[in-house]
């Protein structure tokens, strides 16, 4: 007897413990990531253009630095202002495909048009992922 009642209170406890304990794929963003993520495009987006000039003069040379690198700079920085208010003015709700995470290309290593979640930081080295070296291909 003790064992049918074993074998029916694990029967229905069983399906409670299988839940799944996983976060989902989107938990990594929300909105107060999102908004901070607007915030430091909107101030700290201008290291786009040191960045894109280091980057380009390693590459392909002073000149091109001081004028490619330039225009390509102002670009990106112009670029990351939109985003940031963007994602400043729209923090509270889930606009890129129902989630927080960031609207444009990420900066995957083999490919030089995206942008890094968050601007370059500058004179020193992080320990953070989500930035970008300075000598990679403009």
């Amino acid at each position: 007897m003790k064992a049918a009642l074993f074998s029916l209170a694990l029967l229905l406890t069983a399906p409670f413990a299988l839940a799944d304990i996983q976060q989902p794929p989107s938990s990594e963003w929300g909105p107060t990531r999102k908004l901070g993520r607007g915030i430091g495009n909107i101030c700290y987006g201008i290291t786009e253009l040191p960045t894109s000039m280091a980057s380009v003069n390693y590459f392909e040379g002073n000149s091109a630095a001081f004028s490619y690198g330039i225009v390509r700079g102002l670009g990106r920085f112009f670029a990351r202002l939109g985003y940031g208010l963007y994602d400043t003015l729209l923090f509270p709700i889930p606009t890129y495909k129902g989630t927080y995470a960031p609207p444009y290309k990420s900066n995957v290593q083999w490919m030089w048009r995206g942008y890094s979640e968050f601007p370059p930081e500058l004179m020193f080295e992080t320990r953070y992922p989500y930035v970008r070296n300075d000598q990679e291909d403009p």
